[in-house]
């Protein structure tokens, strides 16, 4: 017997227009579903072409829409005129245009209205440098009041490089645009370079695959990792290549709106068909490279929501879906209610069993793969979701465990 999931998926969607707008949008694109077993190969969907982004901003928001939709619809009324960007000697010349809507707004505010392409942060740096300039005068302060009527220029650097080296090292890519994109990653890559890892890391990897499309995270040319998964813990993670779109997924984690959903298999079967694990964590106290439950009042808060998939040899498929994404969360709960995931060699006790058939499979990492991703994507607004089946070594010991 084996368990079928559906992968591959792509869905995107756009709310909150009238009927008016939403008649010159392009039609909603069809989710494309694979169905197929966990393990196997699956094409990835074909991405649908999103709405054309003006540079521009609507009531304070980046409108996806085509200008004429918005005015057709009575609606939406430009607060500004689309900027003029030119490149020389590899620095980015800016030309923004006010209008008297902006009025008595904060410089950097306005200026991430007119520059949707730029976080407020990083127009925050670049004015503190003397990087913008009205009627040939620097402005250095962010908080000065503007008219709303003023043209100014800003010169945007070319990005530094980034002090990883970049490495080709084969990466299997489920979506990317010029904003981020999602990887599936294998067990045994290192997200980010560090102590003991100094490369053949994601990011090494991701640098390469990029190469210059990267536009810089805080000036410099690196993709920004919003979130990680453990080296020996497979499947989905997004990175962001704008400092913009780095900003709104750092938003939406911390807002916990981001669907991230987890298969593990786990040692002995759970009681119910599904519960919730609301306990903080905390760095172990015995041993710094561990986390354990916290005391109460200390930690952090973690929230882990599991479902019973199918019941194995003394053992279980579930999946977790994280309200919160501390470190070896998932790991830590299962085992702080008896059921540890098979293979985890740090908060795992395999049975004897089990350790039979982890053995006789070369199995030595934590049975855990980050099946699903889902969130709303920073520039465009649609909402992405993304799923993969269980990688080849998984659904092999998935498979010796079938009852």
């Amino acid at each position: 017997m084996r368990v079928s999931s559906t992968v591959g998926r792509f869905s995107a969607s756009k709310q909150g227009y009238t009927a008016a707008a939403k008649a010159t949008l392009p039609p909603k694109p069809r989710s494309i579903v694979n169905r197929v077993n966990f393990g196997a190969v699956h094409p990835v969907s074909q991405v649908p072409a999103l709405p054309h982004a003006r540079a521009c901003a609507w009531h304070g928001k980046v409108s996806k829409l085509p200008a004429q939709a918005g005015q057709r619809a009575g609606f939406l009324k430009p607060f500004c005129t689309a900027p003029i960007s030119y490149f020389v000697g590899g620095h980015q010349t800016i030309e923004v245009t006010l209008e008297p809507a902006h009025a008595g707004w904060r410089l950097d505010r306005a200026l991430a209205a007119a520059v949707p392409t730029m976080s407020r942060e990083r127009l925050k740096s670049l004015i503190r440098a003397g990087a913008l300039e009205r009627g040939g005068t620097a402005l250095r302060d962010p908080a000065t009041k503007v008219r709303g009527d003023e043209a100014f220029l800003l010169e945007v650097p070319e990005p530094e490089p980034a002090h990883n080296e970049a490495q080709d090292i084969p990466l299997k890519v489920a979506f990317e645009d010029e904003h981020l994109l999602v990887v599936d990653k294998p067990a045994g890559l290192v997200v980010h370079p560090a102590a003991g890892n100094p490369d053949g890391t994601l990011v090494n990897a991701l640098l390469h695959h990029c190469g210059g499309s990267l536009s810089g995270i805080g000036g410099v040319a690196r993709p920004g990792i919003v979130h990680r998964i453990d080296k020996d813990t497979s499947g989905l993670l997004v990175v962001a290549k704008t400092d913009v779109a780095h900003e709104g997924l750092a938003k939406q984690f911390a807002a916990h709106s981001i669907d991230r959903r987890y298969l593990a298999i786990v040692s002995g079967v759970p009681k119910g068909s599904e519960g919730t694990v609301d306990v903080p964590l905390a760095r172990s106290t015995a041993n710094r490279k561990k986390i354990a439950i916290a005391p109460p009042g200390k930690g952090k808060r973690a929230v882990t929501h599991w479902k019973r998939l199918q019941v194995l040899r003394d053992s279980a498929l579930v999946e977790c879906r994280l309200e919160t994404g501390r470190t070896h969360q998932v790991r830590v709960h299962m085992g702080s209610i008896g059921h540890p995931l098979l293979g985890d060699p740090v908060y795992g006790r395999s049975s004897k069993a089990h350790r039979e058939v982890l053995k006789r499979l070369d199995f030595h990492r934590q049975a855990l793969h980050a099946a699903g991703l889902g969130f709303t994507h920073p520039v465009t607004k649609h909402r992405l979701s993304f799923a993969s089946g269980m990688p080849p070594d998984m659904q092999e010991l998935f498979t010796a465990l079938v009852v």
